[in-house]
C-alpha cells in the first residue's frame, strides 16, 4: 500500500488560491483515475478536482468553504503498487500533534498573554499599500469593519506572505475575544506627499416596500461586480467607434454556410469571421495586445482572445481562444462553437479563461447597434460588436454615386488611456473594419 497526496492544481498565473464548495467523496470511498474527488470555486471560473490516482479516500485535509492554495494537499487517497508519492510527515503535522497534546498547557499560557497584552501599547506597523487582498478577503474585512490598517498589519500564511480567508477570520475572533490590539499606522514623511484622498460617498439607502422581491446576489455575480468596478477604478476608459460595411461578408457566409456544415460539422457563425480581422489587426498593432504593471507595460508575445459569453443564469464567462492569429478560419471556428458550448453547459476548465490579452464581446447579440464595454483587467483593449443591419448607403463607383442597401454594423473601441491614446485607438478599430470590408466574396474554405 502507498499514499498519494491530492493537491490543488495550478490553475493559470492569476490563480492562487480557491474555495472548497463540495466533496463529491467521502472518506472510506473508493476513486477511479481521473474521477472528479471535489468542486471548488476561484474568483473567475468553477471547476472540478479528478483523481490522478485509483485507491480509496483516507484524509480529507479541508472542509466546505475552505480557501486552499495552489500546491496545497487536499487529500490523500491511499493506492496499491510503487507508483504512489509517499506522503511524508511535515514539520507542520508534528506541531499539530504537540499541539493537541499540550491544549491544556496552551490555554494557560494565552489567557496570560491576553492579560499582559491588555497592559501594552499598540504596536506601531508600516502599511503596505501595494499588498494584494483576494475579493473574499476584501469583502470580509468590509462586512466586519477591519480598517486598512489592521489588514496590513495580519501576518499571511498564504503563497508570498498573502492573508487567507483563515488568516482573517483568526483575526477577527482574536479581536472579538480581546487576544489582539489593533495596530497603528507608522506615518513616514515624504519630499511630496499624496494629496488628501476624498472621501468615499457612501452608497444611497435603498427603500424597498413589502411587496418587492430580494434577489441575492449569485457568487459568481458578486465577483463580476467586483471585477468591473475594480477595471473602471484602474483604467482611464475612453472609447472610439466607427461603421463597417459587411455586405460581402453576408453574402459570402450565406453562400458557403450549408457546405461547411455539411463537410466540417459546424455551424460557420459571423463572429469566427470577426475573431480573424481582430487578430489580424492586433498583430499589425501590438501596443494594443499589452498589459500595464506599475509603471512599465508587457508587450505579450500571444495573440489569445477573449470572447465574452453569456450563461444562462444571465452573468458572463470570457473563454480564450490562444494564439488566434495562428488559426485559419476552419480552426477559428471549431474554436469559437467549443468554447461557447461549454460555457453554456458550465463545462469550461480553469485553463479555458486564463491568459487573455485582449477581449471581444457581440452586444448584437441582443440587438444593440453599439455599446461602451469595460475592459477585461489587465488588458488595455476591448472590442464590442454592434447588431448587422441594412440601411441604406452612398455607393461610390466610376459612373458616379447612387444609394443601394448595404449590410453594415458598428465597432465600439474602449481603451485604456493611460497607455494607449485616441490615434492607436482609432488605428486600432480603423484597420478591423479594413480588414471586413476587403473580405473576399469568392474566397474558399
Amino acid at each position: 500500500m502507498a499514499k498519494f497526496e491530492l493537491k490543488l492544481p495550478k490553475m493559470g498565473e492569476s490563480v492562487a488560491e480557491a474555495t472548497i464548495t463540495s466533496w463529491l467523496k467521502e472518506v472510506g470511498d473508493t476513486i477511479e483515475l481521473d474521477e472528479t474527488v471535489l468542486e471548488i470555486a476561484t474568483d473567475k471560473v468553477d471547476s472540478e478536482v479528478p483523481s490522478e490516482v485509483e485507491g480509496v479516500l483516507i484524509e480529507k485535509r479541508f472542509e466546505v468553504n475552505d480557501v486552499v492554495q495552489v500546491g496545497q494537499v487536499v487529500a490523500i487517497i491511499e493506492t496499491e503498487g510503487e507508483g504512489a508519492v509517499e506522503v511524508k510527515e511535515t514539520e507542520e503535522t508534528s506541531v499539530v500533534e504537540s499541539n493537541e497534546e499540550e491544549t491544556v498547557a496552551v490555554e494557560e499560557v494565552v489567557e496570560s498573554i491576553k492579560k499582559v497584552k491588555e497592559t501594552l501599547a499598540p504596536v506601531a506597523v508600516a502599511s503596505t499599500e501595494d499588498r494584494f487582498y483576494s475579493p473574499l478577503v476584501k469583502n470580509i474585512a468590509r462586512e466586519e469593519g477591519i480598517s486598512q490598517e489592521e489588514l496590513d498589519a495580519i501576518s499571511g500564511t498564504g503563497k508570498e506572505g498573502r492573508v487567507t480567508k483563515n488568516d482573517i477570520l483568526e483575526y477577527i475572533s482574536n479581536k472579538e475575544n480581546g487576544t489582539v490590539v489593533a495596530p497603528k499606522v507608522e506615518t513616514k514623511a515624504v519630499a511630496q506627499p499624496k494629496a488628501p484622498e476624498q472621501p468615499k460617498a457612501a452608497p444611497a439607502p435603498v427603500v424597498s416596500s413589502g411587496e418587492d422581491e430580494i434577489i441575492e446576489m449569485t457568487r459568481m455575480g458578486k465577483l463580476i461586480a467586483h471585477h468591473m468596478v475594480e477595471s473602471v477604478q484602474t483604467s482611464a476608459h475612453v472609447q472610439s467607434f466607427i461603421e463597417a460595411d459587411v455586405t460581402n461578408i453576408w453574402n459570402w457566409r450565406k453562400k458557403v454556410k450549408d457546405g461547411f456544415m455539411k463537410r466540417e460539422g459546424e455551424n460557420l457563425t459571423f463572429t469566427p469571421i470577426f475573431m480573424e480581422a481582430i487578430a489580424k489587426a492586433l498583430r499589425d498593432y501590438p501596443l494594443m495586445n499589452i498589459s500595464v504593471q506599475g509603471d512599465t507595460i508587457v508587450k505579450k508575445k500571444n495573440i489569445n482572445l477573449g470572447m465574452a459569453a453569456s450563461l444562462p443564469d444571465g452573468n458572463l464567462i470570457v473563454p480564450v481562444i490562444k494564439n488566434a492569429d495562428q488559426l485559419n478560419l476552419v480552426g477559428m471556428t471549431k474554436q469559437v462553437n467549443d468554447l461557447a458550448k461549454r460555457a453554456r453547459a458550465n463545462q469550461l476548465k480553469p485553463d479555458d479563461i486564463q491568459g487573455g490579452t485582449y477581449t471581444v464581446t457581440n452586444v448584437g447579440t441582443f440587438g444593440s447597434i453599439m455599446g461602451t464595454p469595460i475592459i477585461n483587467q489587465p488588458q488595455v483593449g476591448i472590442l464590442a460588436l454592434g447588431a448587422i443591419r441594412k440601411v441604406p448607403a452612398v455607393i461610390e463607383t466610376p459612373e458616379g454615386d447612387f444609394i443601394g442597401i448595404r449590410y453594415k454594423m458598428f465597432l465600439s473601441h474602449s481603451y485604456d488611456h493611460r497607455v494607449v491614446n485616441g490615434a492607436l485607438g482609432g488605428e486600432f478599430v480603423k484597420a478591423v473594419k479594413d480588414y471586413l470590408e476587403a473580405w473576399d466574396v469568392n474566397r474558399e474554405i
